[in-house]
């Protein structure tokens, strides 16, 4: 069963949630939550929505507005976008490092230039050792 199953009733998800009915609607209304219609317009909530309505309680609870929780929310499916975006890129990356073994990657080099080298090769660095010593003052 996936978290995104429509599976509640309003009465359900409200006692699940600990919540009046009238609570979830007004919070359909300004978009908080916003829960699957059936074909006769009724709402059906899933776990994922209970549990965005739990952490709504938990805001609400600690004193953050209604339009604080819906910024907290939208910034919390922002970075879960992103996250998704990132895992998508390193996977399209690994798979473009095995697919083309021997290409070429990038380093900084010492001036912070941007030097190419061949896959596997380390840039070279300078080991000098400088000493310094104070001129004597006396």
């Amino acid at each position: 069963m996936d978290e995104k199953s429509p599976l509640f009733v309003i009465s359900v998800a409200a006692e699940l949630a600990g919540m009046h009915p009238q609570t979830l609607r007004q919070y359909d209304r300004l978009g908080l939550v916003s829960p699957t219609r059936t074909a006769g317009k009724s709402r059906r909530y899933s776990m994922r929505d209970v549990a965005q309505l739990r952490e709504i309680a938990q805001l609400s609870s600690e004193g953050v507005s209604l339009e604080g929780i819906r910024r907290v929310l939208e910034l919390e499916d922002e970075v879960s976008t992103l996250r998704a975006r990132v895992r998508e890129l390193e996977s399209a990356l690994a798979d473009e490092m095995l697919n083309r073994p021997g290409r070429r990657v990038f380093a900084a080099g010492p001036a912070g230039d941007v030097v190419s080298l061949r896959a596997g090769t380390r840039l070279r660095r300078e080991n000098a050792v400088v000493v310094w010593r104070p001129l004597d003052r006396d």
